[in-house]
């Protein structure tokens, strides 16, 4: 899946109720300062969905990631609704399947295990971005 694009946006989860969300903001904003800075830009869901035609332009023309806590998927539904499905959607719930040694208990204080998840997060955004960019890492 290669998209001739120089920057992928990423659409983050703005839930509060679950520390999944927290996770998800989390582990976004890793990947937009740390793991892939030059590759990446948020996308603020909030203001998307509000109607901000900046958000929703650049959903539109350029590839996008939504990082959604849960299986309602707000970040996807949003994306999709507004500007196009995203090429890909990445949920924290799921993601912690593969690692069931890692509990989220906190939408505040993040313990070890839930920063080591942020991490696990993170770095499937960054593969996906990678993928998407058509780069091999």
């Amino acid at each position: 899946m290669t998209i001739v694009k120089d920057k992928v946006g990423v659409v983050s989860c703005s839930g509060e109720d679950l520390p999944e969300g927290t996770i998800s903001r989390i582990a976004t904003r890793l990947v937009l300062e740390k793991l892939r800075p030059h590759d990446t830009v948020t996308i603020c869901l909030p203001l998307f969905l509000a109607g901000s035609e900046d958000e929703r332009a650049f959903a539109r023309v350029f590839p996008t990631i939504a990082v959604d806590g849960c299986d309602k998927r707000c970040a996807e539904v949003g994306t999709k609704e507004y500007s196009g499905k995203p090429v890909a959607v990445i949920v924290v719930s799921e993601i912690m399947k593969k690692y069931p040694h890692l509990k989220t208990k906190s939408r505040d204080n993040l313990s070890a295990e839930e920063k080591k998840l942020a991490i696990k997060v993170a770095e499937e955004i960054a593969a996906k971005v990678d993928e998407i960019l058509g780069r091999k890492k």
